[in-house]
Protein backbone atom coordinates (compact mmCIF):
# COMPACT_ATOMS: atom_id res chain seq x y z
CA UNK A 1 0.00 0.00 0.00
CA UNK A 2 2.87 2.29 0.79
CA UNK A 3 3.80 2.68 -2.87
CA UNK A 4 0.85 3.68 -3.99
CA UNK A 5 0.97 7.32 -1.26
CA UNK A 6 1.55 10.34 -3.60
CA UNK A 7 1.46 12.75 -1.13
CA UNK A 8 2.52 13.78 1.85
CA UNK A 9 1.78 11.55 5.11
CA UNK A 10 0.92 12.84 8.68
CA UNK A 11 1.64 10.74 11.10
CA UNK A 12 0.67 10.10 15.08
CA UNK A 13 2.85 8.98 17.44
CA UNK A 14 1.42 5.25 17.33
CA UNK A 15 2.04 5.02 13.27
CA UNK A 16 5.38 6.62 13.42
CA UNK A 17 5.92 3.56 15.73
CA UNK A 18 4.13 0.98 13.12
CA UNK A 19 5.47 3.00 10.02
CA UNK A 20 8.94 4.57 10.85
CA UNK A 21 11.22 3.59 14.30
CA UNK A 22 9.23 1.88 17.25
CA UNK A 23 11.30 3.94 19.89
CA UNK A 24 9.58 1.92 22.53
CA UNK A 25 10.68 -1.76 21.76
CA UNK A 26 14.90 -0.51 20.43
CA UNK A 27 16.93 1.66 21.99
CA UNK A 28 18.63 1.00 18.13
CA UNK A 29 17.41 2.58 14.75
CA UNK A 30 15.96 0.43 13.20
CA UNK A 31 13.82 1.42 10.12
CA UNK A 32 10.59 -0.29 9.96
CA UNK A 33 9.66 1.35 6.25
CA UNK A 34 9.67 -0.50 2.94
CA UNK A 35 11.04 3.04 1.10
CA UNK A 36 13.56 5.53 1.93
CA UNK A 37 11.41 8.65 4.12
CA UNK A 38 11.57 11.97 4.74
CA UNK A 39 10.12 13.26 8.04
CA UNK A 40 9.33 17.01 8.48
CA UNK A 41 8.51 17.89 12.21
CA UNK A 42 6.77 20.95 12.03
CA UNK A 43 4.27 23.12 13.57
CA UNK A 44 1.79 25.19 12.02
CA UNK A 45 2.68 28.71 13.29
CA UNK A 46 6.52 28.21 11.88
CA UNK A 47 6.26 29.88 8.87
CA UNK A 48 9.46 28.76 7.12
CA UNK A 49 7.80 25.13 7.61
CA UNK A 50 4.80 26.46 5.96
CA UNK A 51 7.64 27.37 3.00
CA UNK A 52 8.67 23.86 2.84
CA UNK A 53 5.34 22.63 2.93
CA UNK A 54 4.50 22.78 -0.95
CA UNK A 55 8.13 21.56 -1.24
CA UNK A 56 7.68 18.42 -0.13
CA UNK A 57 3.98 17.92 -1.52
CA UNK A 58 6.15 18.32 -4.72
CA UNK A 59 8.78 15.69 -4.19
CA UNK A 60 6.11 13.15 -2.76
CA UNK A 61 4.74 13.60 -6.01
CA UNK A 62 7.69 13.11 -7.81
CA UNK A 63 9.67 10.46 -6.45
CA UNK A 64 6.05 8.62 -5.35
CA UNK A 65 6.71 4.60 -5.14
CA UNK A 66 10.31 5.56 -4.24
CA UNK A 67 10.18 7.81 -1.35
CA UNK A 68 7.51 8.14 1.58
CA UNK A 69 7.18 11.76 2.78
CA UNK A 70 6.25 12.24 6.25
CA UNK A 71 4.72 15.11 8.45
CA UNK A 72 4.72 15.00 12.34
CA UNK A 73 3.42 18.04 13.98
CA UNK A 74 5.39 18.60 16.94
CA UNK A 75 2.36 20.56 18.82
CA UNK A 76 0.15 17.91 18.58
CA UNK A 77 2.97 15.03 19.28
CA UNK A 78 5.16 16.21 21.50
CA UNK A 79 6.63 12.83 22.65
CA UNK A 80 7.28 12.30 19.66
CA UNK A 81 9.29 15.59 19.14
CA UNK A 82 11.34 15.01 22.33
CA UNK A 83 12.35 11.66 21.65
CA UNK A 84 14.11 12.64 18.73
CA UNK A 85 15.60 15.98 20.79
CA UNK A 86 13.80 18.51 18.22
CA UNK A 87 14.60 21.84 19.22
CA UNK A 88 13.92 24.03 16.35
CA UNK A 89 11.14 23.31 13.23
CA UNK A 90 11.45 22.77 10.65
CA UNK A 91 13.78 19.54 11.31
CA UNK A 92 13.99 17.18 8.44
CA UNK A 93 15.21 13.71 8.73
CA UNK A 94 16.10 11.70 5.93
CA UNK A 95 15.72 7.98 6.33
CA UNK A 96 17.12 5.74 4.17
CA UNK A 97 16.53 2.07 4.41
CA UNK A 98 19.82 1.08 5.76
CA UNK A 99 22.04 3.07 8.31
CA UNK A 100 21.46 5.76 10.29
CA UNK A 101 19.47 8.85 9.74
CA UNK A 102 20.74 12.19 8.79
CA UNK A 103 18.93 15.37 10.06
CA UNK A 104 18.08 18.78 9.00
CA UNK A 105 17.27 22.17 10.47
CA UNK A 106 15.57 24.98 8.59
CA UNK A 107 13.52 25.26 5.39
CA UNK A 108 15.85 23.83 2.66
CA UNK A 109 15.70 24.85 -0.97
CA UNK A 110 13.87 21.96 -3.53
CA UNK A 111 17.80 21.60 -5.11
CA UNK A 112 19.05 20.83 -1.36
CA UNK A 113 16.50 18.29 -0.72
CA UNK A 114 16.84 16.44 -4.36
CA UNK A 115 20.35 15.92 -3.97
CA UNK A 116 20.04 14.37 -0.15
CA UNK A 117 17.34 12.15 -2.22
CA UNK A 118 20.06 11.50 -4.78
CA UNK A 119 23.00 10.93 -2.18
CA UNK A 120 21.31 9.55 0.63
CA UNK A 121 18.14 8.14 0.32
CA UNK A 122 18.17 6.41 -3.38
CA UNK A 123 21.66 5.64 -3.62
CA UNK A 124 22.31 1.85 -3.86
Amino acid sequence: METAVKQVVHLTTQEFKEKVFNFELSKEWKYEGTLPAIIDFYADWCMPCKMVAPVLEELAQEYAGQIVVYKVDTESEQELASVFGIQSIPTILFVPKEGQPQAAMGALPKQTFEKVIKDVLLKN
